[in-house]
């Protein structure tokens, strides 16, 4: 069985990384596209970034092509992070969210339903997962807000875990 913290991902300085590194911790996973529509919702993770950090969260962007709105190289996708939106939470190197070469990390997130029950495909960009202390995982589709009560409430709950 896979366990969700042991899959590598690269980091956008080409370094590795896993969930692991993030042990105890909750974590929001979103892909992320800088030519998307919903490229705002950036403002709104930042926000949740500052909030609850120094609690024990961190979002982490992973951005894709898959929907053909991302932008060609790392130092485009940071340059764009940091001065559009200020984003101080990690963004990594470039992935695929489905298909055949699909990122292993998604391929184990998508086995999560969302709150209609429905597992399988990212829809669109801004997909979240929200990655528990313990490890549950609760899906959010793109056009739930980051500020959503549902998913701030789903943060709470996995912050008060990671307290008890």
């Amino acid at each position: 069985m896979t366990r969700i913290d042991d899959i590598p991902f690269t980091t956008m300085d080409g370094g590795t990384t896993s969930l692991g590194e993030f042990a105890g911790k909750a974590v929001l996973v979103v892909n992320v596209a800088s030519r998307c529509g919903l490229a705002p919702q950036y403002a709104k993770l930042e926000e949740l970034q500052k909030q609850y950090a120094d609690r024990g969260f961190t979002v982490i962007g992973f951005p894709s092509n898959q929907f053909l709105q991302e932008l060609s190289s790392n130092e485009a996708i940071s340059e764009y992070c940091s001065t559009t939106w200020g984003i101080t939470f990690p963004i990594v190197d470039r992935v695929r969210v489905n298909g055949k070469k699909e990122h292993p990390l998604y391929t184990e997130l998508k086995k999560t339903p969302d709150a209609e029950g429905k597992a399988g495909k990212v829809s669109w960009n801004f997909e979240k997962f929200l990655v528990a202390p313990d490890r549950t995982v609760t899906r959010f589709r793109p056009r739930t807000e980051p500020d959503d009560p549902a998913v701030v409430s789903a943060i709470e709950a996995a912050l008060a875990e990671a307290a008890a």
